[in-house]
């Protein structure tokens, strides 16, 4: 099939059969996602000028590269502050950058229509062997996203399908589709910065998780007045709600989490979607959940007015021993949700979660001394994430600390107040969360680490030493000493993974005297 011709600045009809020579794209920024899109793009033979404020030493060979091949790429400070003036047609913008950045606002006054990566793949999807592209099971949710979407690949998998993770996870979801090899299914986690970005996609099925305060420094300024938001809160959610928008089969939410149900309640589906809910408690007709210590379908068998169908057991959730902890139980049923959508049997999904695995820095066990369990979450970013996982043990030092993102942790303290021994404060905001504990839990021990501002690893490796010796202070036999931050991690680590790795380092070494 030839490409049809877009002439002039007219993007809307833009897709994978499109003529893109000539079409003046600015890439906004130069991580995985920015890059994955300029050099497409540059494959497409669109013109492109990739932007950057600062690189590092791997995106700079990638930057040499993308010049071999034809693009333009700018990096400097300052650089993502101007729109190019010799004409631009489109902007694809990376997910770090808010809608009032200099340059999306000077897209915006010169009427130049701005996409997101993910908008991108989505009208990049190649026609499969069925006349139709590969369907999208899409994640969203304060939590739990990445933990369900490769719950979810693991089970197409074992159901024989092509499928791969893409997205906020994985893949670039638009490196996934432009594959030569193409695959039957994606499972695609979105963040609600992506989806800000996305207006033409339409899931086969998606999943809102939860929602809880997150991010509320991106959805903060006058931008969010213009777009008639009232608060942050509700423009975070609003963005997580547009997974939902043109889904054909099922809109997947929490029981337990009014919020989901209400996107859900508003969304913009195809005729003939359902509404399948999740839950820890026995489900309803129609929904997923838990009864004994079976997870069970009552949404997607004939007879589901009188019966429900075994998907697994709490057991296979945890295959090390013990009983899975609640959120992992919901990202199972929900994982399980949208492959039931997508039309897998039941083994496939009990074999998939059953031999499914977690990523490092989730409630990983990284040592025990002296009657002491230390456990990594380095990857609960946010209050709701702590929340979940101290909720799973008692008694519990807590430490905790970072970047808290305009995040409050009052409703957190609250509710783990009576399992704290006590607690171990870093990082730039950590007084957020001293505030906090001295309104819900003045009794609760707390001891704060100053510690300079560093944006890398150095000086980490000792932060972490002195974060093990004051909670050896604190820790008795029988506790959990739980890294479960609730913060970014930016401030005095390069990532979170690189916090957890120090964090279990320090607690494998030789106790502090």
């Amino acid at each position: 099939m030839g490409r049809e011709v877009v002439s002039g600045p007219d993007t809307s009809s833009l897709g994978r059969e499109s003529s893109w020579d000539g079409v003046r794209v600015v890439v906004l920024g130069f991580g995985v996602s920015g890059f994955a899109a300029a050099d497409n793009l540059t494959h497409l033979g669109a013109s492109v000028t990739a932007l950057a404020d600062r690189a590092t030493a791997a995106q700079l060979e990638k930057a040499e590269l993308l010049e071999v091949l034809g693009a333009r790429v700018d990096i400097h400070a300052g650089a993502t502050e101007r729109l190019p003036d010799d004409g631009v047609d489109l902007v694809i913008a990376s997910p770090g950058f808010r809608p009032d950045s200099p340059l999306l606002q000077q897209a915006a006054d010169r009427g130049v229509p701005v996409w997101g990566e993910v908008e991108l793949a989505w009208r990049l999807r190649p026609v499969g062997p069925s006349g139709e592209p590969a369907p999208w099971l899409c994640v969203t949710g304060t939590n739990g996203k990445t933990t369900t979407t490769q719950m979810l690949d693991t089970i197409l998998r074992t159901a024989g399908l092509r499928s791969v993770a893409a997205g906020n996870v994985g893949l670039p979801i638009v490196e996934a589709v432009m594959d030569p090899a193409p695959y039957d299914v994606f499972a695609v986690e979105l963040s609600s910065f992506q989806l800000h970005y996305t207006s033409s996609m339409g899931a086969q099925a998606a999943a809102v998780l939860n929602l809880a305060e997150d991010h509320l420094d991106w959805y903060a300024g006058d931008w969010l007045g213009r777009a008639g938001h009232a608060t942050g809160m509700d423009a975070y959610a609003a963005d997580k709600g547009r997974i939902y928008d043109g889904v054909e089969r099922a809109c997947v939410y929490n029981l337990a989490d009014p919020g989901t149900e209400a996107l859900v309640r508003e969304a913009e589906v195809v005729e003939g979607a359902r509404a399948v809910g999740f839950t820890l408690g026995m489900p309803s007709v129609g929904n997923l959940g838990v009864v004994e210590d079976l997870l069970v379908d009552r949404a997607f068998i004939e007879e589901r007015a009188t019966s429900a169908a075994e998907l697994c057991t709490l057991a296979d959730l945890a295959p090390d021993g013990g009983e899975p902890a609640p959120h992992v139980v919901a990202n199972a049923l929900a994982a399980a949700a949208l492959a039931r959508a997508h039309g897998v049997d039941q083994v496939a999904v009990r074999d998939g979660l059953r031999g499914f695995r977690l990523d490092g820095h989730r409630i990983a066990v990284v040592a025990t001394r002296d009657g002491i369990t230390w456990v990594d979450d380095s990857k609960a970013t946010n209050p709701h994430a702590a929340q979940s996982s101290l909720q799973a043990y008692d008694p519990v030092v807590w430490v905790a600390g970072g970047l808290a993102k305009g995040a409050s942790f009052d409703e957190l303290v609250r509710s783990v107040a009576s399992r704290l021994r006590g607690v171990v404060l870093i990082g730039r905001d950590r007084d957020v969360i001293a505030a906090s504990l001295s309104r819900h839990a003045p009794d609760v021990p707390v001891i704060t680490l100053d510690a300079p501002d560093t944006g890398s690893t150095e000086g980490g490796p000792d932060l972490m030493r002195r974060v093990v010796a004051a909670a050896e202070q604190l820790a008795v036999a029988g506790d959990t000493v739980l890294l479960a931050p609730g913060c970014a991690s930016q401030d005095q680590f390069t990532d979170y993974g690189a916090r957890g790795d120090m964090f279990a380092e320090a607690a494998r070494g030789t106790p502090s005297p």
